[in-house]
């Protein structure tokens, strides 16, 4: 055998074993194949959303597969750019994923079927596009949770305690306005009538909608994480409060003007007002953290 003869490699890296690209017509396949699975699931889910029969509490959610999307096509130069790394680690994804789905349409559960679709495009992007492409979606896959409504009994579990939390914060500030109130429960006595904290009134609503605006906000207006972290955060605290004050304002429009005024227009529109107000106090929150970090690094650089 000549020296001269071209060596032939007897091993392949991991990346060539596992690196194989489907034809275009399969690729159409499958994702029909995922739209027929999940076809009542999302129409279901749609309908909670925009629906005659729409869940209050989750209305935000159909802006955020729509903002998932757009942080895709924002990046898509850089994931353009990604080589394909495809990993058969993730196929213990896709079958997780459906495994979930069975489990889920055979136990009527709504939500455990609908998460399942984020865990089964979690191992698609793994088996054919790998880690390093699923780590540079990670944060617009992980936003897709929001559009889920949480199950009926969870969402019972947080609502009732801030139904108590903005009764006795509202009590407390009426107090300080000289209004004469008693709180019972998640009930604020008033002499000219008692004011029921509802469950709509807990202010899970306004919370959801408000943290799912803070992340928006921050992936747009931010590029340091510890930020959108903080705005993220601040974002529960602030419903909170603005909750409380709305339930507050309340009690004084039925002390000093009319009962009649805790229901109806003015209700419906003190509560886009606070909300509003909630919004501008987290736009104060990151204007503060901007003057804040600004000031530090200026000093540092004196």
């Amino acid at each position: 055998m000549s020296n001269s003869a071209e060596e032939v490699p007897l091993l392949t890296t991991r990346e060539d074993r596992f690196s194989f690209k489907m034809p275009r017509w399969q690729v159409v396949a499958l994702l029909l194949l995922i739209v027929w699975l999940y076809a009542s699931i999302l129409a279901r889910l749609f309908l909670q959303w925009v629906g005659p029969a729409r869940d209050p509490n989750f209305e935000h959610g159909i802006f955020v597969p729509l903002f998932a999307l757009f942080v895709l096509w924002q990046d898509r130069a850089k994931l353009r750019a990604i080589v394909p790394a495809p990993s058969w680690t993730g196929l213990p994804l896709l079958v997780l994923g459906l495994l979930m789905l069975v489990l889920g349409v055979l136990g009527a559960e709504l939500f455990f079927s609908r998460v399942s679709l984020l865990v089964l495009l979690a191992g698609l992007i793994v088996l054919f596009e790998g880690w390093t492409f699923f780590r540079a979606v990670l944060f617009p896959w992980a936003f897709l949770i929001l559009m889920i409504p949480i199950p009926t009994l969870i969402l019972q579990q947080i609502t009732f305690p801030l139904q108590l939390l903005a009764s006795k914060l509202a009590t407390g500030l009426l107090e300080l306005a000289g209004v004469p109130v008693l709180r019972q429960g998640n009930v604020i006595v008033l002499a000219s009538m008692p004011l029921d904290v509802a469950e709509a009134c807990s202010g899970i609503r306004s919370l959801l909608t408000l943290v799912t605006l803070a992340i928006i906000y921050g992936y747009l207006m931010e590029t340091r994480v510890w930020v959108r972290v903080v705005l993220a955060l601040s974002a529960v605290p602030i419903a909170v409060a603005a909750n409380s004050f709305r339930v507050f304002g309340t009690g004084l429009l039925v002390q000093y003007w009319d009962p009649d005024k805790a229901e109806g227009f003015f209700h419906t529109f003190e509560g886009w007002l606070i909300f509003v107000v909630a919004l501008i106090m987290l736009l104060a929150v990151h204007r503060a953290i901007s003057i804040i970090w600004k000031s530090g690094a200026e000093v540092k650089s004196a």
